[in-house]
């Protein structure tokens, strides 16, 4: 019986890049082409609004691309405990919270189970097992290398978060993790617990990246996901300067749940959890009105000063839009 595992990423996801999601299908893959580990769930935790960096969008904003950036996925889920902290909170926090969730769930109901909720990043089939799960942190080489940046990191945290969780780095082709830990005194003590994977087909675009360029006014197309440049495109965020006339209706994957909007709650009822919802409950759509680049504001309500044809048309999408939502 392999050993159970869980990946958790920590960041900024301003925005996800399917880079972000590539990591944790390469270092799934590499656990179960060596049956060494038995992966049961990823989980991706953006960092609180306070951490303050350049660049930074609203939390509620990044949740609301994470989520959409996961809907393919059937076992990466979002985790917005860390936005709704009181403050930044250290890595190794946010990993000792997990951890402690998991195993917890595992060997006693908690207060959530109790009243028929649950987290929805919490991974399914966690009791068919009564072992324990040990969650390991997913990062690029880059965070590696930052653990020798003067002040950056304090050096309990890094021997904390290797000793009691363990690293999954993800490392591109041509570069030398292995120096970098054997110049690491803490690193090299717990090099047994640091699993290192190449990532054979390289993937360099970076969020600073598509930051840069929406900034610019270029395309971005098919280097986020749609759902996601949508997202970005009405939100307006990141100084975008779109060429694309948005649609005043909203398409249904940008439909937020009412659970999220009115509580900020990240609970799903426990007989409701289907595949389709074992996410996160999703972020909320700011609530402003979507401006076309035109500088004109859309009428919704009422046929105003539209044509036959272009009124017929906005109905006709209306309803396509209300048979999808009922499937």
């Amino acid at each position: 019986m392999l050993p159970r595992i869980a990946f958790i990423a920590c960041g900024c996801f301003s925005p996800p890049t399917p880079m972000h999601l590539r990591m944790f299908e390469i270092a799934r893959d590499f656990f179960e082409m060596h049956a060494t580990h038995k992966v049961v769930g990823g989980i991706i935790s953006p960092t609180h609004d306070s951490y303050g960096k350049k660049g930074l969008a609203p939390s509620l904003d990044r949740c609301a691309m994470v989520k959409l950036a996961v809907q393919s996925s059937s076992w990466i889920r979002l985790s917005d405990w860390e936005v709704h902290q009181p403050q930044w909170m250290r890595t190794q926090s946010v990993l000792q919270y997990h951890q402690n969730y998991l195993n917890n769930f595992i060997n006693s109901p908690g207060d959530e189970e109790q009243n028929g909720l649950l987290p929805g990043w919490l991974p399914q089939g966690l009791r068919d097992r009564k072992d324990p799960i040990r969650l390991k942190l997913l990062c690029g080489a880059d965070l590696l290398e930052s653990f020798a940046v003067p002040g950056l990191w304090a050096n309990e945290d890094i021997e904390e978060i290797v000793a009691n969780y363990g690293l999954v780095v993800i490392s591109r082709c041509g570069s030398n993790p292995e120096k970098f830990i054997f110049e690491s005194d803490i690193l090299s003590k717990y090099q047994r617990n640091i699993t290192l994977i190449t990532n054979w087909v390289p993937n360099e675009v970076s969020s600073s990246l598509v930051r840069r360029l929406l900034g610019r006014g270029e395309s971005v197309k098919y280097l986020l996901d749609d759902l996601v440049l949508n997202y970005v495109i009405r939100q307006g965020l990141y100084n975008v300067k779109s060429k694309y006339i948005t649609d005043a209706v909203h398409p249904n994957h940008l439909n937020f749940n009412r659970t999220y909007m009115d509580n900020n709650k990240n609970t799903v009822k426990l007989d409701e959890r289907t595949e389709q919802d074992m996410d996160e409950s999703d972020s909320p759509l700011r609530q402003q009105a979507r401006v076309f680049c035109c500088g004109e504001t859309p009428r919704v309500q009422g046929r105003g000063n539209m044509t036959g044809d272009s009124y017929e048309e906005s109905q006709a999408k209306k309803q396509k839009i209300a048979q999808v939502q009922q499937l």
